[in-house]
């Protein structure tokens, strides 16, 4: 079975998980703020788990 990369919108209401993520970030200085990044996506890329799904990931985010 081999996976893809899904970039297209996948999100249900994008636009209210987009408010609970900045949601997250309230009150946390800028050194918070990207711990917390950094926490979720290796959170992310651990649900995701495969690797050739997170490289293509990695390579779509440049």
């Amino acid at each position: 079975m081999t996976l893809e990369l899904n970039l297209a919108p996948n999100i249900n209401d994008p636009d209210g998980f987009y408010d609970e993520l900045l949601g997250a970030h309230n009150g946390l200085s800028k050194e918070e703020s990207d711990a917390f990044n950094a926490r979720l996506i290796l959170v992310l890329a651990n649900h995701v788990g495969d690797r050739s799904i997170l490289r293509a990931a990695l390579e779509a985010a440049k």
